[in-house]
């Protein structure tokens, strides 16, 4: 005895289904950008690559030291830039990782924190082009290249946004500061951090040892740049 063998046609989502699907993918989708937080990942990530490059330089800049029978951290060879003392001259410099052939190239308050003083040291800025060079004609004025076997760092870093406010920085700037000190030939360099992660939820500016909870500092002296307008 044979039997017919009907096929039953194969069930699909209907419309409805398909809108609840489709609704609950976004309802996701928007959970997960705010818990993701796109804004605030990259603020992290480039956070992290300051504390990085700050981490790198102070390694380089304390091989330099130990290994150089004299050392120069204010030019290729001189101190001169570098502060003598616990107070800032107007011959002193304290150097930036901004450019001086950029828009706004003129930083016109050194100290980073919207104040004008008759003492305040000059600011140091190089070329756009020779900003990584660690030759001593970069923004940090350090010859590493002078070093047996060369530079144990290829450029020196910038900061990932390296920004300033046209007209006069503030203590809000994306940039590097770097200075030093003749007393035991010392130096300090600082960053400004952006991440609520790194400056709410764990301020790494407040764990670093340093004198200025504004900023993230590394170095050998973490006094060199004050606090404030107290330089």
């Amino acid at each position: 005895m044979s039997h017919n063998l009907v096929k039953k046609p194969a069930k699909g989502f209907t419309l409805l289904e398909l809108l609840i699907v489709i609704a609950i993918i976004a309802v996701l989708s928007v959970i997960l950008v705010l818990v993701l937080n796109p804004a605030e990942t990259l603020k992290k990530s480039r956070d992290t690559q300051r504390m990085s490059d700050l981490s790198t330089l102070k390694t380089a800049l304390g091989l330099y030291l130990t290994s150089k029978t004299t050392p120069y951290l204010g030019a290729a060879a001189s101190n001169t830039a570098c502060k003598t003392g616990s107070s800032y001259a107007a011959s002193d410099v304290i150097f930036y990782s901004y450019p001086n052939d950029s828009p706004g190239a003129d930083i016109t308050d050194v100290l980073l924190d919207g104040s004008s003083t008759s003492d305040q040291p000059a600011a140091g800025q190089v070329a756009a082009a020779n900003l990584s060079k660690a030759d001593a004609t970069g923004w940090i004025p350090v010859n590493l290249s002078s070093l047996t076997g060369g530079a144990p760092i290829s450029n020196l870093p910038v900061d990932p946004t390296n920004s300033v406010t046209v007209g006069g920085v503030t203590s809000t700037d994306l940039v590097y500061r770097y200075a030093c000190k003749t007393d035991n030939l010392t130096f300090e360099i600082n960053a400004q951090l952006e991440s609520t992660a790194f400056t709410s939820d764990e301020d790494k500016r407040t764990k670093d040892g340093g004198n200025n909870d504004n900023y993230y500092e590394v170095g050998t002296e973490l006094t060199i740049l004050g606090t404030g307008t107290d330089f």
